[in-house]
């Protein structure tokens, strides 16, 4: 573990820590550097890993930046300190929970552009960015704003209900409740799966997983600290 405030180590240092974690470079491993850096400070901080519970951040989106927030954090979903709130947008709220503040950090859209003009003599897009987001100044590259988190969000009574339509258990107050009947959100018409006909017991084959698609989030090379 790390003695060193994570707002006193060296960028790269950081950088190298996400990195790793994420499996390559890109400009949201960059970004997700500085929001982290930024979120922690305004909350005071230092050695987040260290804070346990109490440090909790709700993601906006599960892209790359992601991932650099949970490997310099330790937040994560398993513990429950790291909540994805899929509202399509590359910010993420850090949130003190012995006291209940809160910041929100957010990518300001203008700073694509900006990473554009600060490296000109670079024609791709995602390799400027990832240099320039290392070093723009944060007022052109983030927003940070003071908020309050629904305390729903933070914290549910640790129950367990079944669902009377499938039978299968929903936890921590996530059932919907029709009438005089529970129901998981799946039976309640917030399915994000279609159940396929045939055999679903234990021994099902022949489910051949697609190709992995390579997408805008893919490496932009090699980790080039610079």
């Amino acid at each position: 573990m790390c003695a060193e405030s994570i707002l006193e180590r060296p960028f790269d240092d950081l950088l190298r820590e996400a990195v790793a974690f994420h499996g390559h470079l890109c400009p949201g491993q960059v970004l997700g550097v500085r929001m982290t850096i930024a979120g922690c400070r305004a909350l005071g901080f230092d050695h987040p890993r260290q804070a346990g519970k109490r440090l909790v951040v709700l993601v906006e989106i599960d892209r790359c930046a992601t991932d650099a927030i949970e490997a310099l954090t330790g937040v994560s979903l398993g513990k429950r300190t790291l909540k994805h709130v899929d509202h399509g947008k590359m910010a993420a709220t850090f949130v003190d929970t012995f006291t209940g503040a809160a910041v929100r950090v957010a990518a300001r859209e203008e700073a694509r552009e900006l990473a554009r003009r600060a490296v000109p003599s670079e024609p791709d897009l995602r390799r400027a960015q990832t240099d320039a987001y290392r070093t723009l100044a944060e007022p052109g590259l983030l927003k940070l704003e003071a908020v309050t988190v629904d305390p729903a969000w933070l914290a549910r009574r640790r129950v367990r209900v079944t669902c009377a339509a499938c039978g299968e258990g929903v936890n921590y107050q996530r059932e919907i409740r029709d009438g005089d009947r529970t129901l998981c959100r799946a039976c309640a018409g917030d399915r994000y799966y279609t159940v396929l006909a045939g055999d679903t017991g234990p021994a099902m084959t022949g489910l051949i997983p697609a190709p992995a698609a390579v997408g805008e989030d893919g490496p932009v090379g090699e980790l080039r600290i610079l």
